[in-house]
């Protein structure tokens, strides 16, 4: 399948690319000697501005300093630098490091940005010198996008966001109508140990119609005597473990290309590795160390298959009603080979905790790689070293809260951890007060999604508040450029039945089936419009599940668990109205729950929480016997009914005790009592699901796939958009299982075929 990024390299010799009035056009700069290679990127461009990062990879002897020299060849001027110290003298430009980035070894890159000013035009630099060294590795400018603000300097940006409608600009390519956009994947091949044999599985593709079939190759021979035609997986008995595997489709009985090899699990899990952030100690003396937290992922570099991008906790990170000094919260992309891409730092003045930090992973303006959104503040560094606000700003009090000064939103480049584009965060923290009380708690409980507003294009969801007052903004990213499309405020009139009704996490669903997502948060729904759509009262709590749990019903249902305890205990509701179809009595705080097929002896989901005891179904009626865990769900065997996932292991649901499928070794679960994985996601082979855990020590993320075969032939989850923005919204405050918008069950129909088109 082809694949286009937006940020080709334009490789020849030492090519320079022009970005003029009239187009781009390519220079040649002349030869010269070897030792080093520069790239060159415009990231940004504005009247009279633009922002550039520059990559340095020396190919000589180490160094332990270097200075990078270039001439500018139209008048322009660096204002502002970080990653390096940049000086300029006419239009002779010096880079010299900074003393974090002065060793470099044979091989090893370095990177550093800057903004600039230019009028006329603005050409790149036709050639590089690295410690008095010409490189002739080619240089390689991007068109930059199209104009854009400036990132927040000192001062801060003071303006609020933009109010202006959303761009109405079309996607790149035409899509069908109805269609959504959604990743161009690969097969995603896989080949996992089972017993004496390789069970190799697939990615079946949303767009892919039943008559596709399949060719599965060990080595160059053939395995199969004709086409695959029903699930995506092949158990390959007596083959050695290592063997390498390709599979081609077979389409109007003509063979396609092959795919890429297949990845290797010889013992049933693949380890990615990382690099752990080095200790620190907090201005009160309090030494800390770091873990490997909630992941995600994303194709961050459009070539098909999928990188990870893992938050980095430390060891004295805090509950929001926690005080004291926390450590810097990291945020690092790594590829499934374990080479890190970019490290960003948030600084000292965005707090460690998991109501703190939401990190959305997506494709958000369609160009086929993937960007990453996050709060930021005064400090914050970026992948590429670009320092956010002030440098120099200390916000935390004496109680190591962080309740003054700026707060931010950014979107950054996927592919090195550069900042796109940064705005005001929407709503700001006001009168600490007004969120419910006077010291830091409620004020700074974030949700994060992302959502299918305009029914064909994903736009960005932050939030703020749940406990009193709930503030939903909702964002495009376009042309390089966040743009608000609405605020929703349970303060503002005709909202106030949303107040007090968010949960401690959200979940996405097109639950009135007009192709548009909208969000629910908690024990209200917020339209894809930005209007309320339906309130229970019910109030907040920690845990909902939003899918078509009863499929004898129209549509979705949604079961949620409640925390007031006069409130029912917990309740399943028409997803589209609210309407509450059961509920259970009140009962003191419920503070768990979780819906889905998990026993094939009573139709459609089952339902049960911490609270109440026994196992409902889709009439609330008591079918037997509680799991053993409330916690999350993966689908891991070979049937369609689903399996419980709890701290690091795996259960299959029986009415006399659960059979255990997998105990996981050498790892550690995440969120304290919540034993939640790193990520649990179809993000290879056949639709089952991946479960991601940190290894013990932190240095790797260990991805388990089943071992088991299937004879059910479904399009991959990640093709399906409810499911694929649940895995951009899991790792929200208190994680929660992802649900596709369709039934996946014991006598499931044949799903329908998504409408996406791919990008």
């Amino acid at each position: 399948m082809p694949h286009t990024t937006r940020r080709v390299a334009l490789l020849a010799a030492a090519a320079a690319t022009t970005l003029a009035a009239g187009g781009l056009t390519t220079l040649t700069a002349s030869a010269a000697a070897a030792g080093c290679r520069v790239d060159y990127r415009v990231t940004n461009q504005w009247p009279g501005g633009f922002g550039a990062d520059v990559t340095v990879t020396n190919l000589g002897d180490p160094l332990t300093g270097w200075a990078l020299t270039w001439a500018w060849p139209a008048g322009q001027q660096v204002t502002q630098a970080w990653g390096a110290a940049v000086t300029q003298s006419g239009a002779q430009a010096t880079a010299r490091n900074v003393d974090w980035n002065g060793t470099l070894g044979t091989n090893a890159s370095t990177g550093f940005g800057f903004n600039g000013s230019w009028t006329g035009s603005n050409p790149a630099p036709t050639s590089f010198a690295l410690n008095g060294t010409t490189c002739t590795g080619a240089t390689t400018p991007t068109t930059a996008p199209p104009t854009t603000a400036p990132p927040p300097t000192t001062p801060p940006p003071t303006t609020p966001p933009p109010t202006t409608p959303p761009p109405t600009t079309p996607p790149p390519t035409t899509p069908p109508p109805g269609a959504v956009q959604m990743e161009d994947l690969d097969r995603g091949l896989v080949s996992v140990r089972s017993g004496s044999g390789n069970l190799v599985s697939w990615r079946l593709l949303g767009t892919e119609t039943s008559g596709v079939a399949f060719n599965l190759y060990r080595g160059s021979t053939k395995v199969n005597a004709s086409p695959i035609t029903g699930a995506t997986n092949w158990l390959d008995n007596g083959a050695a473990a290592g063997t390498a595997y390709t599979v081609r489709a077979v389409v109007n009985g003509a063979e396609q290309a092959a795919s890429a090899p297949a990845l290797q699990l010889p013992s049933g899990h693949l380890d990615v590795p990382l690099q752990v952030p080095p200790a620190g100690t907090t201005p009160s003396g309090e030494g800390y160390t770091y873990s490997a937290n909630d992941a995600s992922v994303g194709d961050l570099d459009g070539d098909g298959d999928y990188e990870f991008v893992v938050k980095w906790d430390p060891s004295n990170a805090k509950d929001n009603s926690q005080s004291g000094y926390t450590g810097n919260v990291y945020v690092d992309a790594y590829t499934l080979t374990g080479t890190r891409l970019w490290r960003i730092d948030l600084g000292r003045n965005i707090r460690a905790g998991a109501h703190y930090t939401q990190f959305q992973v997506y494709d958000y303006d369609g160009d086929g790689d993937a960007e990453v959104a996050m709060k930021t503040a005064d400090g914050t560094r970026s992948g590429t070293g670009q320092v956010i606000g002030s440098a120099s700003a200390d916000h935390r009090n004496s109680s190591g809260y962080v309740l003054a000064g700026p707060e931010f939103l950014t979107m950054f480049d996927g592919r090195t951890g550069a900042a796109l584009s940064t705005v005001n965060y929407d709503p700001p923290r006001g009168n600490v007060s007004s969120w419910g009380d006077n010291y830091g708690n409620r004020v700074d409980r974030f949700l994060a999604g992302t959502a299918y507003l305009d029914g064909q294009r994903p736009s960005l969801i932050m939030a703020r508040g749940y406990y009193t007052r709930a503030v939903i903004a909702a964002w495009d990213f376009r042309n390089g450029t966040l743009t608000r499309r609405w605020t929703f405020d349970s303060n503002a009139s005709g909202n106030g039945a949303a107040y007090g009704q968010g949960n401690h996490s959200l979940s996405i669903a097109d639950v009135d089936a007009d192709g548009r997502q909208e969000i629910v948060y908690g024990a209200a729904t917020i339209d894809d419009n930005g209007r309320l759509l339906w309130s229970t009262g019910h109030g907040h709590g920690d845990a909902g599940h939003v899918g078509d749990l009863d499929p004898s019903r129209p549509g979705l249902e949604y079961f949620k668990v409640s925390e007031d305890g006069s409130k029912p205990s917990s309740w399943f509701a028409d997803a589209r109205t609210g309407q509450i179809l059961w509920s259970t009595p009140t009962g003191g705080d419920n503070g768990r729950g979780v819906s889905g097929d998990i026993w094939a002896g009573s139709p459609g989901a089952e339902s049960w929480s911490s609270a109440v005891s026994g196992l409902a179904n889709t009439r609330g009626q008591n079918v037997g016997r509680k799991p053993s865990s409330t916690n999350f769900l993966a689908w891991w065997d070979g049937d369609p009914v689903r399996e419980l996932l709890d701290g690091t292991r795996i259960d299959k649901y029986g009415t006399g005790g659960d059979t255990r499928l997998l105990t996981a070794s050498g790892v550690s679960s995440n969120n304290g009592t919540k034993s939640t994985p790193a990520l649990s996601a179809d993000i290879l082979g056949d639709w089952r699901e991946e479960v991601v855990w940190r290894t013990t020590d932190s240095r790797a993320l260990r991805i388990y796939s089943t071992p088991t075969q299937t004879g059910t032939r479904i399009h991959t989850l990640m093709h399906d958009p409810q499911y694929r923005v649940a895995i951009a919204w899991q790792n929200t405050a208190y994680n929660q299982p992802p649900h596709p918008g369709f039934f996946l069950g014991d006598g499931m129909t044949t799903p329908p075929t998504p409408r996406i088109y791919l990008r």
